[in-house]
Parts: structure tokens; C-alpha cells; sequence
């Protein structure tokens, strides 16, 4: 090409050729044999690729021929730290497993190095699967947000509130107190956003969700708890409170755009209507809530009434995967099942939950969660050779019912190569075997 024309393009830092890209919005839109232009970490431009061979003079040019594009996947209810504790105490019950085996285990490691070493080591698992950023609820912040720095991932990390002491706070303003002091603290990093995170009304006083509402209007933060999860949860709370969980809640004026309610797999009609009526948002987590035998969460019916549903995978104790595309395609199938109905919950709409829905619901839409010119460029590419992915008649639907993630090639975070032809460019993986095998030996020997 000669130099005046050369000269004449416009310099971006990558371009990324692929053979398709699934933008999420607009809605339904496949984009076949287009390109992705980043430069300063956002998306600049998604254009035909003769045209952007034409306009642009990238530092880094990807041509992915036989590869879909589509936005990071965000992973809406995780406890990252809790990769550690992985396949310790399974095929049991939700209380049998918490009191008996997870909480004491907990009590006797929690720390600072454990909550950084098991963070990284889920780090590399979700970016490995295409995760660009998690909403994580668990001790030490401080110490989740370095790991997730480091491995440049994004972060909505929580200020975990309980009534009973562990290791990292003695009481319920003291979690409050060393939560919010870890968010002033990490307030300037652009990857890292926080949420008020009451564990669960079965561990949450009345008094202390006063307070934590309070703190979630005065500061503008999403409140992020478990709720509803198990037949057992309901039974006790209508025994201590006389009312089930989500009306305690309602009576509290806890129930808003700003709540992110994990699980909610015990629903009825009028409980669905309520979400719906006050705007909140439901991370569904169907993989752990299947193995913790805690049923089945009815999607098809939050989704027909207007309520914002995201994915998430819960944590690696108890799912044992941080794979949200296996979420995906388990979610879509569930939700067929249930329903009866072999239309519930079609590819397109199962993308969606694990991208711009959960974007929204960590209030991150303007942000990530759909790949449009000026918003960050955290980007997944999954590669479609090989004889398990031929023939493709239709890539999202690939994407959900056929891709695993060892499909991801590529991942980029505000831009930069985080996951590059399977390889790891932040965290090296030698390191992580050696931090999980001294925890594993630690925690075994202790056992």
C-alpha cells in the first residue's frame, strides 16, 4: 500500500477480523465476516471487514477466520476465594454442607492470603471460560480486588455482612465498617466497583438491613444476597418472622432496582409479581442449585413478567465449575423442560442473560455487557473449527447448546489481550498450581 495512503488511515490499537460477531444490541443482530475496532480500551467501530482493512491502521491486527466475537461474559453471583474449598464437602445438603464442612473449614483458613491466592486461581478459571468481570461475595475485599488487579479482570466485589463472627470481623458494623473502608480504598481503580452484600435473611438482622439500606441510598450501591434458595429457608422464616423471606424484605423496603437476589429458585406467582413490580434483579445460578438439591429457579415465569434475570455460577464449592457458557446451555435446557415449552428461554435471550442483563444488574450497561462503539472493549472470542462445531448454521445457537469453554481462544479486558490463543498473558499458571497445591495440602492435612 503506498505510504500516502497508509498515512492516510486511521491508527486504532487492534483490529480484530472475525467471522462473526453477536453484539447483543441491537438485538438478534449476527454480523458475518466484520471487525472490531479498539483503541484507548474502548470499541470504536464495528464495520464490514474489506471496509476496516480500508479505514484502519491498527498496532495489532487478529484475524480470526473461523471465530464468533461476542461481549465478555459476566458472571453475576461467584465467591471467587471459595475455588480453594473446590470438591471438598460434596452431594450434600445446603445446611449439612454449610455448618458441617464449609463454615468451619472457613473458620480455620480464612485470610487475607487465602482469599488472594483462591481469588487468582478463580480468576484464571473465568477468563479461561470467557469471563470478563464477576460480582463476587466474600471476606478480605482488599484482598479479592489485588488478585482481580492483577489478573486485570473487572470486579464487583462485596461488603459481606453476617451477625456471627469469623476471622475477618467480630460483628455486623464491624463487617459494614471494614467493607466500606476497602471501597475507599479501591475507589479510583476503573476495574473495580463494589455492592452491599447481606449474606442472607436467615444471617442478616432487622436492624442490620435498616442499616445496610441506608448505606445503599446514600451511597448508590446494589445489594447483593442470597434469598430463597431452599424449601428449609422458607419453613424457618415464616417460623421466626411469621412471613416468608421476600415479604420480610418487602416490609423492610429493602425491594428495589438496587437488589440482586441470588437464586430465588422457591418462587410463587405473587412473589414473582413482586420482583417485577419493584424492579429488582435475580442472578440465577442453576448448575449449584441443582447440585445443593435446592430445585429449580422458574425463569421462563420472572422472564415473562419483566424481570431482569443474569447468570451466575455460585461458587466452586458448590457448582464446581466458574463456567457461565455451561450455565448457559443448562439454564436454556431447564427452562425448556420446565415449561414444556421447547421455545422458553431461545438462544439469543440465554446470551443475553449472561451478558447485558447482568451488566444491568450490576447497574455496568452503560459500560460492558454489549460490544457498541464507545463502551469498553471487553471482548470474548470462541473458535468454531473443529469437527464438534461443523456444521454451523447458526452461531449463537453454537454458542449456547454446542461451545464449551475450550472453544474460548481469546479474551480482552478494557482492550487488552488477557487470554490469547488459550495462554494466559497476566497470571502464570505454574504459579497458580503451586498456590493451590500448598492450600490443598494445608487444608487436606487439617481435615
Amino acid at each position: 500500500m503506498p505510504a500516502r495512503t497508509m498515512e492516510s488511515l486511521t491508527a486504532i490499537d487492534t483490529l480484530i477480523d472475525a467471522r462473526w460477531i453477536v453484539p447483543v444490541e441491537p438485538e438478534r443482530t449476527i454480523l458475518p465476516r466484520h471487525s472490531l475496532a479498539i483503541r484507548e480500551g474502548k470499541i470504536v467501530a464495528l464495520l464490514p471487514t474489506e471496509e476496516a482493512h480500508l479505514r484502519f491502521r491498527p498496532h495489532q491486527h487478529l484475524q480470526l477466520k473461523n471465530h464468533l466475537l461476542i461481549p465478555g461474559l459476566i458472571n453475576l453471583h461467584t465467591h471467587a476465594a471459595m475455588t480453594l474449598l473446590r470438591g471438598l464437602a460434596d452431594d450434600l445438603p445446603l445446611m449439612d454442607w454449610l455448618h458441617n464442612h464449609i463454615w468451619p473449614a472457613e473458620g480455620r483458613f480464612m485470610s487475607p492470603e487465602f482469599v488472594h491466592d483462591g481469588t487468582l486461581l478463580a480468576c484464571a478459571e473465568m477468563l479461561r471460560s470467557g469471563i470478563t468481570c464477576f460480582n463476587d461475595m466474600y471476606f478480605y475485599p482488599e484482598a479479592a480486588a489485588n488478585a482481580a488487579l492483577q489478573a486485570k479482570i473487572r470486579a464487583a466485589l462485596g461488603i459481606v455482612t453476617v451477625e456471627f463472627p469469623t476471622p475477618y470481623a467480630s460483628d455486623a458494623g464491624d463487617y459494614l465498617n471494614k467493607g466500606l473502608a476497602a471501597r475507599d480504598a479501591f475507589r479510583d481503580e476503573a476495574l473495580i466497583s463494589f455492592t452491599l452484600a447481606p449474606h442472607a435473611p436467615y444471617t442478616v438482622s432487622d436492624q442490620t438491613f435498616a442499616k445496610i439500606l441506608t448505606y445503599a441510598e446514600q451511597l448508590d450501591l446494589p445489594i447483593h444476597l442470597h434469598l430463597h434458595e431452599t424449601h428449609d429457608e422458607m419453613e424457618e422464616s415464616l417460623k421466626q418472622f411469621q412471613v416468608r423471606p421476600l415479604e420480610r424484605l418487602h416490609r423492610l423496603g429493602l425491594l428495589g432496582p438496587n437488589l440482586i437476589a441470588v437464586h430465588m429458585v422457591q418462587l410463587n406467582k405473587e412473589e414473582i409479581r413482586l420482583l417485577a413490580e419493584h424492579g429488582c434483579h435475580v442472578a440465577h445460578c442453576p448448575s449449584s442449585n441443582l447440585k445443593l438439591a435446592s430445585g429449580i429457579g422458574p425463569v421462563v415465569e420472572k422472564l415473562e413478567h419483566d424481570v431482569n434475570v443474569g447468570l451466575g455460577t455460585d461458587g466452586a464449592a458448590s457448582n464446581n465449575r466458574l463456567d457461565i457458557l455451561a450455565e448457559m446451555r443448562l439454564a436454556a435446557l431447564l427452562a425448556k423442560g420446565q415449561s414444556r415449552k421447547a421455545f422458553a428461554l431461545p438462544a439469543f435471550e440465554t446470551l443475553k442473560l449472561a451478558t447485558l442483563n447482568a451488566a444491568r444488574a450490576l447497574r455496568l450497561d452503560h459500560l460492558v455487557g454489549s460490544l457498541e462503539p464507545g463502551k469498553a472493549a471487553d471482548i470474548v472470542a470462541l473458535d468454531f473449527s473443529g469437527p464438534e462445531m461443523e456444521p454451523c448454521y447458526d452461531p449463537v445457537s453454537h454458542l449456547v447448546y454446542a461451545a464449551g469453554r475450550e472453544q474460548v481462544s481469546h479474551v480482552w479486558v478494557n482492550g487488552e489481550l488477557l487470554l490469547n490463543e488459550r495462554r494466559l498473558t497476566t497470571l502464570d499458571e505454574r504459579d497458580l498450581h503451586a498456590k493451590a497445591t500448598l492450600w490443598q495440602e494445608r487444608i487436606r492435612n487439617a481435615a
